[in-house]
């Protein structure tokens, strides 16, 4: 059980830190507005990616493989990504500076969710890793006290990198100045771009 719950712990630290649509949003939110901003934009991910599990393993993945839901989500997340570019590339070339902001925990946390909801090909992660991860370390089939086991080890790394995360950028932001800013929102904006043009290949190709 121990190294199940290892096992899981190690995926959710590499799951998060991989760089991506959420990380990039998380730079510019959180440079922009602090700690919280960041914080909850991260737990509003990482409850989004939790539902995709819960859906996996409870064996109802065959909704996404449906192509018109599929096509659904896509079509959101690639609409919701360009948005998030547009938003930065325009900040970027007003040259906004960061600002000590209110930030809306709410606004914030469903954005995170809404990223991480509208990108289906997360369920292909807990389909693939998480149940081969769970099989070959209880040498059974999966079952739900495996499932627990994984998803706590999974989000307990998962917790500590949002905490990580949010404080290593609210430190940073007294020593970003206004140019490194605008660079930031232009990195950002481009990855962003990116991404929406990575899940539109993937959706044509599947």
């Amino acid at each position: 059980m121990m190294l199940l719950f290892l096992s899981a712990f190690g995926i959710g630290l590499a799951f998060f830190a991989a760089p991506g649509a959420i990380t990039a949003q998380l730079l510019r939110r959180g440079l922009d507005r602090g700690f919280f901003s960041a914080l909850f934009l991260q737990l509003g991910a990482l409850i989004g990616v939790t539902l995709w599990a819960i859906i996996a393993f409870i064996g109802a993945a065959i909704l996404v493989q449906n192509t018109l839901v599929r096509l659904i989500l896509g079509a959101i997340g690639i609409l919701l990504l360009l948005l998030l570019t547009w938003q930065a590339l325009r900040d970027a070339y007003r040259g906004k500076v960061a600002e000590a902001k209110a930030s809306s925990a709410r606004s914030d946390f469903a954005l995170g969710a809404a990223l991480s909801l509208a990108n289906p090909l997360p369920i292909a992660f807990w389909l693939g890793i998480g149940s081969t991860v769970m099989t070959t370390s209880s040498k059974t089939s999966p079952n739900p006290q495996n499932l627990v086991i994984f998803l706590a080890g999974f989000l307990c790394s998962a917790l500590l990198w949002c905490f990580f995360m949010a404080g290593l950028i609210a430190w940073g932001r007294r020593f970003v100045t206004p140019l490194f800013f605008r660079f930031i929102n232009l990195l950002c904006g481009l990855a962003l771009g990116f991404f929406a043009l990575k899940l539109l290949l993937l959706l044509l190709k599947s």
